[in-house]
């Protein structure tokens, strides 16, 4: 097994990145992230190598992420992190097109928001997506399609 350092330091920032696709909090984020790693170090004999350390990872943050919003009442923050962009207007058309995204992602499915979650934001393989969600690849590759297919209709995924 690898030096705990070595594996803070290669899937701290995916799991960070899991964490903020899934709250939209940055501090949160962080806060977990740290949290994530701690539970990590106490249980690391209960890995057991069937998966990948970052889907183990992200499946901890998973957990204790919805501990969180259990014990706050499942407030989940609405407020995204600023991008910065070139001019004012651009920003806010930026910022419109962002929050119309997650306004058409939060309407899908508890599992369909997920899966593009962990896709889009979280840079997961359809593998570890199924993993983390304690399926099969394929059911992450055909929800996350059947997802896109929604986006698609209601003309927010333009791609091919």
């Amino acid at each position: 097994m690898e030096d705990m350092d070595a594996i803070y330091r290669q899937h701290a920032r995916t799991v960070y990145h899991f964490l903020l696709a899934q709250s939209h909090d940055p501090a949160l984020s962080e806060d977990l992230t740290q949290e994530t790693f701690y539970q990590a170090v106490r249980s690391i004999g209960s890995f057991n190598g069937s998966c990948k350390i970052s889907v183990w990872l992200c499946q901890i943050a998973k957990h204790l992420l919805y501990q969180h919003l259990r014990k706050a009442g499942r407030e989940v923050p609405e407020d995204l992190p600023e991008i910065p962009s070139s001019s004012a207007e651009e920003s806010l058309l930026e910022k419109e097109g962002r929050m119309d995204l997650l306004r058409q992602i939060h309407s899908l499915s508890q599992d369909a928001r997920e899966v593009m979650y962990l896709r889009a934001f979280g840079g997961l393989s359809f593998r570890e997506i199924g993993d983390v969600c304690g399926r099969t690849e394929v059911w992450a590759r055909v929800t996350f399609y059947r997802a896109k297919e929604h986006l698609r209709e209601g003309g927010i995924c333009d791609e091919p």
